[in-house]
């Protein structure tokens, strides 16, 4: 069996919605599960994550108004280069 390289939280936290979607390649899921078993914090994170999506259900982007739309999508993108800039910097130092 592949040892399971460790994650730290914060990558974690960045796989956890797309661990939700089932989006996650059989190694990325194992090495977040890996994470999860030992880590109290993601763990919690994860349970109100799951909460949070069932409470608020699904909203599409023909439910929002323009400005909340643009909001969201600018937040998104803020995301995405944040995570882009923290996946490179884990390249880097490896």
């Amino acid at each position: 069996m592949a040892l399971v390289k460790d994650i730290n939280c914060r990558h974690a936290v960045g796989l956890i919605g797309d661990y939700l979607e089932g989006k996650l390649s059989r190694r990325d899921r194992r090495r977040l599960e890996h994470h999860l078993a030992g880590c109290d914090a993601c763990s919690a994170y994860l349970e109100q994550m799951r909460a949070t999506i069932a409470l608020t259900g699904e909203v599409g982007p023909e439910d929002l108004s323009d400005d909340a739309l643009d909001a969201l999508m600018a937040v998104f993108d803020e995301f995405q280069r944040d995570k882009n800039e923290a996946n490179d910097a884990e390249g880097d130092a490896s």
